[in-house]
Order: C-alpha cells, then sequence, then structure tokens
C-alpha cells in the first residue's frame, strides 16, 4: 500500500486543516494510507474520517500579523521549544518512513514553520540510503497571498526546485488561473498540476425538520472581523424580508467563550447562537441561505451544496485572497458579494434579500473533485518512480 505524511499547520483560522483533512480522505478513498500531522491548536468538531492522525506540540499566531508564535498556553515559542517539536516530527517521519511527503501551502507559504519543514524535507531527502527516497509534495490552494518582497519569491521557487516532486494545486484553472496570484507560476510549470477544488463530498438536501432546513446559516472566522460580522448579521435579522425564517449563526472555536456568551446574549427570539458543529455540510444542503466570510473550505463546502451565498470576504491587511476568489466565483453568478467588509445592519439586510431572491445553482459548475484527482496523480506519479 502507498502511505503518505501529510503536514498542515494552522495560525488562526481552522481552514489549512479542514483542507487538508478533506484531502486525507480523498487520498484514502482512493487507497493511499494518510497519516495526517497536525501543528495547529486541537478542533474539536474537525471530522478526521478514516485516516490516522498525530497531533504535534500546538502553536498559533500571537495575532493577524503572524509574526509571532504561540504555545496553547500562548507563551511565545522559543528555540527549546521549537527544536522539541522538530525532533517530534523527524521522529513521526523517521517511524513511518511514508512513500510521499505532502507539506500544506510550503513553500509558498508557511515561513514561520520553516524551522521544521526544512528539517522534514532534508530528512526526506538524506532517507535515499534507507530505501527508496519519499515523493515530496507540495499542497497548495488556488490563490496565494502575494510575497511583500520579490527575493520571497525567488525563494520558493529555489526551494521547489531543490526538493519538491509536484506542487499540487488546489482549483479550477479554467475559473482562477494559479498565474493570476503567482506571476511565476511557469518557472515550475513541469510540477504543477491543477487538481480542482478540495471539498468534502456534500450530503443530500433533507426535508423539513432536519438541522438547518429553511434556515440562515450565518458562519464568521475568529478575530475582529468575524466579531463584527457575527453583531450586524444578528442585527440584520429585523430588518430583512428573511426575518420569518430561523437564523443560526455558527461561533468558530478560537472565539473567546467570554465573547460568544456575549453573543448568545444578544440574540433576540429566533437566532440561535452556537459554536461551530461537525455537521456543518448538512446545515449548508438544508439551509435557505449561507452567509459567511468567503473563505475556501466554507466557500466551497457553500458552492457544493447548491446553497445560496452572501459573502463578506475578508480583505484586511494583505489578505486579498479570499476577496479575489469571491469576485472572481460572483462575475459567474455563483454567489452575491459584499466587497466592502462587514456593511451595516441596513446594507446586509437589502443583500440578505437580494441573495434570497436569486436562484440555487449546482455545484458542478466547478471542478470540485480536487482530492480525488490528487489521489490519482500522486498514485500515477508514484507508480511510474517504482518502475523506474
Amino acid at each position: 500500500m502507498v502511505t503518505a505524511l501529510l503536514y498542515v499547520q494552522h495560525l488562526l483560522g481552522i481552514g489549512h486543516l479542514v483542507r487538508a483533512s478533506a484531502l486525507a480522505q480523498g487520498l484514502e478513498a482512493a487507497g493511499i494510507s494518510v497519516l495526517l500531522v497536525s501543528g495547529g491548536m486541537p478542533v474539536p468538531v474537525l471530522n478526521l474520517g478514516a485516516g490516522r492522525f498525530e497531533q504535534l506540540p500546538p502553536a498559533r499566531a500571537a495575532d493577524e500579523t503572524f509574526k509571532s508564535l504561540v504555545d496553547e498556553a500562548g507563551n511565545v515559542v522559543d528555540d527549546a521549544w521549537k527544536a522539541r517539536r522538530r525532533e517530534r516530527l523527524l521522529t513521526i517521519f523517521d517511524r513511518e518512513h511514508p512513500d510521499i511527503v505532502i507539506t500544506e501551502l510550503f513553500p509558498f507559504g508557511r515561513r514561520q514553520m520553516r524551522f521544521e519543514i526544512e528539517a522534514l524535507l532534508e530528512r526526506a531527502r538524506s532517507s535515499r540510503g534507507k530505501g527508496r527516497r519519499p515523493m515530496v509534495v507540495s499542497s497548495v490552494r488556488d490563490i496565494l497571498v502575494p510575497p511583500t518582497r520579490t527575493e520571497r519569491t525567488d525563494e520558493t521557487i529555489a526551494w521547489a526546485r531543490e526538493y519538491y516532486d509536484l506542487v499540487l494545486v488546489h482549483g479550477d484553472q479554467s475559473v482562477i488561473p494559479f498565474e493570476r496570484s503567482f506571476p511565476r507560476a511557469a518557472e515550475i510549470g513541469d510540477l504543477i498540476r491543477s487538481t480542482g477544488y478540495v471539498v468534502r463530498p456534500a450530503p443530500s438536501r433533507q426535508g423539513p425538520g432536519a438541522p438547518g432546513y429553511e434556515e440562515v446559516i450565518v458562519s464568521a472566522g475568529g478575530g475582529a472581523v468575524g466579531e463584527d460580522l457575527i453583531r450586524t448579521a444578528i442585527a440584520a435579522r429585523a430588518l430583512c424580508g428573511a426575518r420569518q425564517w430561523p437564523w443560526r449563526v455558527l461561533v468558530g472555536y478560537n472565539t473567546p467563550e467570554r465573547a460568544f456568551l456575549d453573543h448568545q446574549a444578544a440574540a433576540p427570539r429566533g437566532v440561535v447562537v452556537e459554536r461551530a458543529r461537525a455537521d456543518f455540510p448538512q446545515l449548508l444542503a438544508n439551509c435557505a441561505l449561507s452567509i459567511s466570510q468567503g473563505g475556501y473550505n466554507t466557500l466551497l463546502e457553500v458552492l457544493a451544496s447548491g446553497a445560496r451565498g452572501l459573502c463578506l470576504p475578508f480583505a484586511e491587511s494583505r489578505e486579498s485572497e479570499q476577496i479575489l476568489r469571491c469576485r472572481l466565483l460572483a462575475e459567474r453568478g455563483l454567489l452575491q458579494l459584499v466587497e466592502q467588509g462587514v456593511p451595516s445592519p441596513g446594507e446586509l439586510a437589502m443583500a440578505v434579500d437580494r441573495t434570497l431572491a436569486s436562484p440555487r445553482h449546482e455545484g458542478h459548475m466547478l471542478a470540485m473533485d480536487g482530492a480525488a484527482r490528487s489521489a490519482a496523480l500522486l498514485l500515477d506519479a508514484v507508480n511510474r518512480d517504482r518502475v523506474h
């Protein structure tokens, strides 16, 4: 059996871990035995599927600047902590000796973790004397955050050339070309494979009485933007035509408990505020409308479910990824978009009414089989390597 070690690090939200988990499930379904190794904070509601999971000593970004890492107690990590975690990761690699090593996002991002990723890549390369060297693969979403300095792109290309056999881009090239956000993609074009979007299979729509049926589902990540969206959505319900529908507001687990309880206390009759749920895809399949920030995973789950979607993408600082993806998909009529950040309750109410007047769509307008396609590409590459 082909085996894979899939490394992922989420720093604030859980999007990277959710996508990596969906990829792992797709690889498992194709017969690749996956060990998913996570370096981020534990996520209580994540469905990991059939694959194995190993948690490194967890770390997260201290804030939205991503400039420093803190451990689960909130302490800034030091060199000794990094050395211990690096050794833990290398021990896992030595124990598993996988056929494939997959790094999620790196070398296109996650430079904060190079203290251990570079060591992992070197260990994979030096393992040739102990048997066949594992294939090294980068797993990356369709749109990247542009680097602040030209030399960082030079470094990314050098890493890809030095260590990697494949770069799997999880997007639909006909919708969002990878070079749109990584203009020098042609320089590693021989490594790049477009897989289609990676998203968990959508459940069937259920009828009256099912969870989320004909509800407005509001989902938001952590941080100030998520907090503003939650407050605005709760205030907007009374101002729009959708006030006759139940509204369900899902609050991420990285939102502090005090803020979560404040949202619950502020919710009027007809609005339920609860923590994020493991059955989120089913809620989307059953709902009347999804309101979200438009992150990769939520957006793709909305499209796969056929639900109407209203997106208010995160666009602070250099985070242009969400707004660009939402804009390009809105141009195809697949969702409604509010671009100016979090609007007033009245503006959001008008956007909700506009979105509810639009038809439900079908997710098959996009390539949504990214996990299965990734598995096929990896199995083909491994088998060809074994022949040679």
